[in-house]
């Protein structure tokens, strides 16, 4: 198997027809057992990899779906075509029910079903028709508020495809809502810094990457 393109926490191989994700880093149990289960969960529901059976205790084996990483349909010029498929598919994220996706979590629900890295970095899209085939990563799924994943898409971009801003407007009218600069910008920080914690507790080297987009993060205006 070779390793796949775009798997930043954990190691992710492949070989065309099965996927294995190898969970590394704090926590890697208890993120390998969120998105197993909410990948069962999905199922039907949502354009998900299928799970496999025969893994490993920190590994998940999910079957192989064709399509383009969205980053990289970004890299190639299409970023308002992408945008606007995130936009659809996260509003039909935040439109499941978050009772049947986390049925042990009813006396606590609230919000929306949230993904926890949503963006072009997690979903796969056919570049023929331009929708997209499957949301991966769901090792952050948690009940929240739907300006987490709103917002990290846009962080997303504004990290990583920063000459493709002025597009974020077609996800914001494909999702059907815009909040406040104030609200998206909380969510992007707040984000950042959960991601530094876990930085500290793996490694210097990714506590300090985190460190750096966090400030880079807190100069951004809308």
């Amino acid at each position: 198997m070779q390793p796949l393109r775009h798997g930043y926490t954990n190691d992710i191989r492949g070989d065309g027809r099965v996927v294995v994700k190898r969970y590394e880093g704090p926590d890697a149990a208890v993120r390998r057992c969120r998105e197993r289960t909410t990948l069962a969960t999905l199922q039907g529901r949502l354009a998900v990899p299928a799970l496999l059976g025969g893994a490993g205790s920190d590994e998940l084996r999910l079957a192989f779906v064709a399509g383009v990483h969205g980053q990289e349909l970004i890299e190639a010029g299409m970023a308002g075509a992408v945008l606007r498929a995130c936009g659809r598919t996260l509003r039909h994220i935040h439109h499941l029910d978050t009772a049947e996706i986390f049925p042990d979590q009813t006396d606590v629900l609230g919000g929306v079903l949230v993904h926890g890295d949503y963006g072009p970095n997690n979903v796969l899209v056919d570049p023929a028709t331009l929708a997209i085939t499957a949301v991966v990563d769901w090792e952050w799924a948690h009940p929240g508020d739907p300006v987490e994943d709103v917002a990290w898409c846009e962080w997303i971009i504004r990290m990583h495809h920063a000459a493709h801003v002025d597009r974020l407007s077609e996800f914001f009218d494909a999702y059907g809502l815009r909040p406040s600069w104030q609200q998206r910008r909380a969510a992007m920080l707040t984000r950042c810094q959960q991601l530094l914690d876990m930085g500290r507790r793996w490694s210097v080297e990714a506590a300090q990457v985190w460190q750096q987009r966090l400030q880079v993060t807190a100069c951004w205006a809308e």
